[in-house]
């Protein structure tokens, strides 16, 4: 079984910047993709963004949603088993509970991701 724990959140100002932290149990950490998520009250799960693992075709590889492109930056560190979301230039729309989650595929569904940690607050006040 596969654990994965986040920390890094918090209450922070409008422009601010948060790093989010992930670390997974196992020594087949550096295979997967590993993506980010993030969660409202009354809405879906949605993807922030995703780093490829060596199983993908593109070992590295990244990709974010829209609406946080060019401020969000998801980078890994295989030997400590932790993948990281460093979120510059936050906005309140930003707010939300963030999941980290290991995946089968390099990809934005979350149908594609098996194992999920407990999720950190992140609230961006205005």
């Amino acid at each position: 079984q596969v654990r994965l724990v986040e920390s890094g959140g918090g209450l922070v100002q409008a422009g601010d910047s948060l790093r989010l932290s992930c670390v997974a149990s196992g020594d087949t950490f550096f295979r997967y993709p590993m993506g980010w998520f993030r969660q409202t009250p009354g809405k879906e799960r949605e993807f922030v963004g995703a780093v490829a693992g060596i199983i993908s075709f593109d070992t590295g590889a990244k990709m974010y949603s829209d609406s946080v492109k060019g401020r969000f930056t998801i980078s890994r560190d295989n030997p400590k088993n932790t993948v990281y979301l460093q979120m510059n230039s936050l906005k309140p729309e930003d707010t939300a509970v963030y999941y980290c989650a290991r995946g089968r595929r390099y990809s934005q569904s979350t149908d594609d991701y098996d194992y999920w940690g407990q999720g950190t607050q992140v609230t961006v006040s205005s």
